[in-house]
Formats: structure tokens, sequence, C-alpha cells
């Protein structure tokens, strides 16, 4: 009678639980902190000694990680061995990360799992999802947990996370940040739909004592990239618990998921006694609003699977000469970024990163389709497991009819240097390739052997007509040891007996791209391509984007097309797990630029990506290269260096290397649209193209819309 009685209290009990429409709990002040307590097993645990303040926690690939103020604060859980917060884990000993580890580790299969684990044993699936929210987000949850109480208590100073939060960063400083939309290539990024301010979302709530996770409805109050600021409904105007998540992660969900998915909405403490009928002010503050898509979670999953796999095979650019391909395998791929590694490398270090839809790799067999140079193998055979990527995966190019009027040997032209990027220089059209592909040389800075030169593509937006840059207010780098300064195009062609490549074979197209001044982003730097840095586009001329890397000189920026896959929205480094290198300290720029006077260079480095100026004082123009003093000349070597002091490059922490990430696996386009709490709303915005000419200081804004090259000659 005793069992039948307890039954029926808690049916009782349950029912008075029941979760409406919107999945809150009917009878909320039922489900108090009271009422919430861990389970027995919790009890039971034995109390283990705090650690003391001065061991460090050494976790996550050799990186130490410690409380805010400064104390040991990480724990392990004994069941599936996720590090976290030591605060963040439940039951009073902190030794599991959730109740249901607590509960697991006192069952039947508690001696399997650990001994699984001790032999190196995947881990359960359980202990997978787990492991799915990162350190650094548990870090800055408890930071921000740490900041609310100080802000309350007005006692302490303010909390620091270690390594680089976007949130702070553009908040504190107002930046405003490129949405995704601007990025094609990215998750999401030709679906990104009516992602706005004002738009509602279900959340986890950190505001509650409640002993699993319950969800809470929050929205949008600022939008920077992949990254927004939510603020909890229900607070109005009080900013106190505002914070930044990304919306492409695993806790963002529409509005109504809770409710399908049998989840608790529960209303943060803070504000649960300001209304006494929360369902009626969801139902009131939501109706009309806007939400994600019901299939928002799962389209973010299939954008982030890719077509290339490990183990494939690509020709890509010789790093050691410029105008040759080599056969390289696929390594790892992360976010779509390729880690290729040369097919002739014994130990795997030699490598290259690039995007899948770079201009720099292609399939097998496409260098002697189209008359490139090309480094054959000293392997004989195939290693076993390694095949060619199908054609079909390769971003294709412009169909072109190289018939009548088209490139020629010794035709001039600029373009973008590859050994420099934030240089466009005098060029030279040294040979013309099939399907639309040239052969480039920089003018007075060429091998002998032609081994810098560089392949573009006839539609390439990194080479433009004469005169591009002198209607457009861009410095122009002559070729080195070209005397007659300022540089005249018309006196140069004279000069040398050349003429000018017509204006209408270079690619006019100018797309809608959305970019604008001051946005900030996430960059690579391709003096380095295995570094994404934090930037900002400073210029816009058409479709051509200046990219700067906050703090550093302006002699780091690169000229990059509005369209480069190396350019990504902020929050992308987090979304797909790849390492982002903060704004560098003062203190370590200088540090490095003295360290690289001191030491002089004895020998070429290998081309990593691009090479960049010599150090010059911040805020000047750049040297023209045919200033620089030539002790019987500077030579510029085949791997894209000079013999001059080399700036101070970043490296990127052997910790944080992404190369252990796994690859995903082939994606498919999807188009969702914002819908409202009670029905779907679509909307579609049709961008009208423009006319305009390139003029004489034309505005940097004026940068979409298809335009055409208007070149002026002097007689």
């Amino acid at each position: 009678k005793k069992n039948d009685r307890c039954q029926t209290e808690h049916s009782s009990q349950s029912e008075r639980k029941r979760r409406d429409s919107f999945g809150m709990y009917d009878g909320f002040d039922s489900c108090s902190e009271d009422t919430s307590s861990s389970s027995s097993s919790d009890e039971s645990e034995e109390e283990v000694a705090p650690l003391p303040a001065s061991l460090p926690i050494i976790k996550n690939n050799g990186q130490v990680y410690t409380y805010p103020d400064g104390k040991s604060g990480m724990a392990t859980c004994e069941m599936c061995g996720m590090v976290g917060v030591r605060d963040a884990f439940y039951s009073k000993t902190k030794r599991f990360c959730s109740v249901s580890c607590s509960r697991s580790y006192s069952s039947n299969s508690k001696k399997a799992s650990i001994l699984a684990r001790l032999q190196g044993k995947p881990p359960t699936k359980k202990a997978k999802v787990l492991q799915k929210q990162p350190l650094v987000a548990k870090l800055a949850a408890y930071a921000q947990y740490q900041a609310n109480l100080q802000n309350q208590a007005k006692t302490k100073a303010a909390v620091h996370v270690e390594g680089f939060d976007w949130g702070n960063y553009i908040s504190s400083n107002n930046f405003i940040a490129a949405p995704v939309s601007c990025f094609k290539h990215v998750p999401m990024g030709t679906c990104w739909g009516d992602i706005s301010e004002g738009v509602r979302l279900e959340v986890p709530n950190t505001d509650c004592n409640l002993p699993t996770k319950v969800f809470w409805i929050a929205g949008i109050v600022k939008l920077a990239g992949y990254k927004a600021l939510l603020r909890y409904e229900g607070f109005d105007s009080d900013s106190s618990l505002d914070f930044w998540c990304n919306i492409c992660g695993s806790d963002v969900r529409p509005v109504g998921w809770c409710a399908t998915s049998g989840k608790p909405l529960v209303p943060p403490r803070t504000i649960q006694h300001k209304y006494t009928n929360w369902k009626a002010f969801l139902v009131k503050r939501l109706t009309g609003a806007k939400t994600l898509p019901p299939d928002f979670p799962q389209k973010v999953s299939e954008s982030m699977q890719y077509p290339f796999k490990a183990s494939m095979r690509v020709e890509v650019v010789d790093k050691t000469h410029l105008c040759r391909t080599r056969v390289a395998v696929v390594d790892s791929v992360v976010g779509g970024r390729l880690r290729l590694v040369y097919e002739e490398s014994e130990d795997g270090t030699d490598d290259f990163w690039c995007h899948m839809y770079s201009p720099l790799i292609h399939a097998i067999g496409w260098s002697r389709s189209i008359g490139h140079r090309f480094k054959r193998s000293d392997v004989l055979k195939k290693q076993e497991g390694h095949y060619d990527a199908a054609p079909r995966l390769f971003r294709k190019v412009k169909e072109v009819d190289q018939s009548g009027d088209w490139f020629r040997e010794g035709m001039k032209l600029e373009a973008i240097d590859p050994l420099n990027l934030s240089a466009i220089c005098v060029a030279t059209v040294r040979k013309v390739l099939a399907d639309g592909y040239l052969m480039i040389g920089i003018d007075g800075s060429e091998a002998a052997d032609g081994s810098d030169w560089f392949c573009y593509h006839a539609t390439s937006p990194s080479i433009f007509p004469v005169g591009f840059c002198e209607i457009n207010m861009i410095e122009l780098t002559p070729p080195r040891g070209y005397i007659k300064l300022p540089f005249k195009w018309f006196d140069y062609l004279r000069e040398t007996g050349s003429i000018a490549a017509p204006v209408k074979l270079f690619n006019k197209d100018v797309p809608n791209h959305g970019f604008k001044v001051g946005m900030k982003l996430e960059a690579v730097d391709l003096m380095e391509p295995r570094l994404v840095c934090v930037a900002t586009l400073t210029r816009i001329v058409h479709r051509l984007l200046r990219i700067h890397f906050d703090g550093w000189e302006d002699e780091y920026d690169q000229w990059v097309d509005c369209e480069s896959p190396d350019l990504y929205p902020v929050g992308w480094c987090q979304l797909t797990g790849y390492p982002l290198q903060p704004p560098a300290a003062q203190s370590s720029r200088d540090s490095q630029s003295s360290g690289s006077k001191q030491k002089k260079k004895t020998k070429s480095q290998q081309y990593k990506g691009h090479k960049k100026k010599r150090k010059m004082p911040v805020g000047k123009k750049p040297v023209s290269l045919s200033s620089l003093p030539m002790a019987g000349g500077v030579r510029r070597s085949f791997s894209g260096d000079e013999e001059l002091t080399p700036p101070p490059y970043r490296t990127l922490p052997a910790q944080t290397a992404p190369e252990a990430l796994k690859p995903p696996s082939t994606s498919r386009e999807f188009i969702p649209s914002l819908k409202t709490v009670t029905s779907l709303q679509m909307k579609e915005e049709l961008l009208d193209r423009d006319e305009f000419t390139f003029l004489q200081g034309a505005s940097d804004q004026e940068s979409n819309g298809s335009g055409s090259y208007f070149i002026k000659q002097e007689p």
C-alpha cells in the first residue's frame, strides 16, 4: 500500500508539471530549487579535498587553464573523462560533469566503461555527446557567471578569460562584422535567410539552479557574423545577463523546439517572480515574432559536410617553384580548408594549406591538359589507400573564347604580386596556356629561368588592365630598377616596345558582395596559409578588397577578391574548430621586429604563401621596390623571397595546430527563411546591378554593380 501511495503522489506531481505548448511547466513554482536537488548517488559520494590554488591543471594539448581569478579550477569527469570548469560540474564533490554520469558511475556498466577507457577504446556514445561542448565555451560561460556576480556585488575587478573573445572585442569597440551572406563558400553562406536583430531563439538557461539543462527564449540584440549578442526574454532593457553565442551552435534552437522535444522552458532565476503567468507573457511577446526555420540545425550540419576526403590526390602549386604544380594528398579537412601533404614528403611535414575552392588546386591531369609545367613525382605508384579526387569536386572557371583578339606573349598588364599580396605590380604575359590560363611574370624581379611565373586565369580578379591603379588611386609598384619616376605607362610601353592587353579581355563583373569599409572578419594570412587571423576591411575598389590584420602594420595588408575562399565571417573558426590568431600585442610585435633585425638571412625560404614587404613605420606609404638600394642587384629567388631581412612572421602554436581535427564529409544547398511563431514568412530581396564607370577618384563605396573599365592613355 505504501508503494501504491508513493506512485500515486509521483504521478500527480508529474501531471501538475506537465508542459504546455511552449514546453513550460504549468506549475513552475513546484519546480523550485528545493525540489531539484541532486540524485541520491550524488549525496552518497565521498568528499574529495579541493585542489590547492598553487597547483596548475594541465589539460587539452598541454595548455594550462585556471580560474579567471587565478586559482586552479579544472575538473575531469570520472565517468566520461570530459574536462571542464570545476564549478560547472555537478554534485558537491564535483566528480562528474552531469547527473547522468554520476548515476552511471554507480551502475553495472561502470567497470566496463572504465576498463574500455583504460584500454584506449573509443568512449561511449553518451560521452561523445558530452564532449561536443568545447572547453573554451565552458570557460566563457563561467566568466560570464563570475562577471554577473561581480556587477551585482560591485566589489571585484573585471574577469578575463584566457584567449581571444570576439564578443568582447566587438562590444567594447562597437565594431561591425561582415554578415554571413557575404561569404558564399562558408556553412550557411548561401542560405542565411533573414537572420537579424530581433529574431527569437531557444537557448540554454544558465541563470537557474536546476540539475538538468533547461532552456529559455532569447532575442538577438546584435549580430556579428555567426556570433549573436542575446538577451533573455523578460529582461526588456536590462542588459546585465546579455551573452554572446554562435547561432550555428548545437544549443541554439528555433522557438517551439522545446515543446516538440519535451524539453522544459524555465524563466531565468533573476526574473522568475516578475510575472505570475509566464505562459500568457510568452504568447503575447512571441506572437508575430521571427525565429529560425524548424530544420535550421539540420541544415547547419549538412552545410558542414565537405566532398573532399583524406587520402585524395590533387595537383597543387609547388611552393618552391611557383611556375609548376605537384601531386599532393589530402591529409585533413577542417571547415572546407585542406591540409595537403606533397606526395614525396616522407615524414608528412612538407605541407600546404588552402581552401577546397582555391584556384591553386586542380584535378590530377590538369597541368598536362593545359600545358602547365608539372613536377613528376618520384613515387612510382600510388600508395595504398590514395585515390584521385574527382574533377567535379573542383571549382569550375568561366569558359573563354581564345580565338581572335586574345592575350599574347609580351602584353603588359597590372597584377597582384602572388609573392607580396599588398602590392599591385607592372606585369607581363609570359606564356599563353589552354582553357584561358596565362603565365604572368612581375616586371623587374623575375627569375632568369621563369620559376616565379604565376598561373592566373584570364577571368581572374587579380589581374587588371593598364591604368587600373591610376584610375582608382592605388599605388602601382613599378619594375625594380626603373628610375624614371613617377611611373608613366605610356612612356614605359614606348621604351619597352610593348602593347597593353586589351581592356575587353579582363573580368569586369562586380557582384553585389555586401562588404563595407570597417567590417570585421576572419582572414587567412596568405604569407602563412595555415593561419586564420582577426582582420578588418579597410578599402573597397569595386570587387577588390584591402584586408588589414588587426594589431599589425599596414605593410602586412593583402589585396583579395570579394569572393576569395580565404575570407570568413566572425565566428567561423569557433564553428569549425579551426584555431583563430588574435590581434598581435604591441610588445610581441616589437620583440619580433628587434629579433628580425639582428638575424641575417642565409638561404631562401620556401614559399608558404606570399611574401610580405620589409618592415616600415606605421602609417607610411610603401616604398616602391625600385627605390630600394641595390648592391649588385637584389635578387628575387624562386621561392618568392628576397635576399633581405624578412619581416617577423606570425607563428601558429604547436598545441593549437588543426591537423588533428577530423574532416567531416558532401554538402547540399538549402535556402531557408525565418518564420514567425504563428506562421512562416518568406521574404526575398532582389538587388539590382547598376552600370558604372571606373573613374579617377571613385569612392571606395562604389563597390557593387557591373562596371566597365575606362583607361586613359597619353598621346
